[in-house]
């Protein structure tokens, strides 16, 4: 069901950064999304794995490296209403 993935996908904290930096420049690495969010790249790595298997990411194979993109640009905007509401819920 599309709806759990996506519930799924935006449960962790770091993939809904990830997601959110894929909104921002849709085309990174996984060690550009690492060092950005100061984890470590196979932490980065599992996480877009999860992403990518939900369907929300894809890959761009550019050897050696591989970039990742939102597969749909909508999800930014339910990332950033998202984290909006779960802000406003722990005041």
């Amino acid at each position: 069901m599309p709806d759990e993935k996506i519930a799924r996908a935006l449960r962790a904290r770091v993939r809904r950064d990830i997601l959110h930096l894929l909104g921002e420049n849709n085309n990174r690495s996984v060690k550009e999304l690492a060092n950005i969010l100061h984890i470590t790249e196979s932490r980065a790595s599992k996480h877009l794995k999860f992403l990518y298997d939900m369907g929300l990411v894809d890959i761009q194979n550019d050897p050696p490296k591989k970039f990742y993109f939102l597969k749909f640009t909508e999800i930014k905007d339910l990332v950033v209403i998202y984290d909006k509401i779960v802000e406003k819920m722990e005041k």
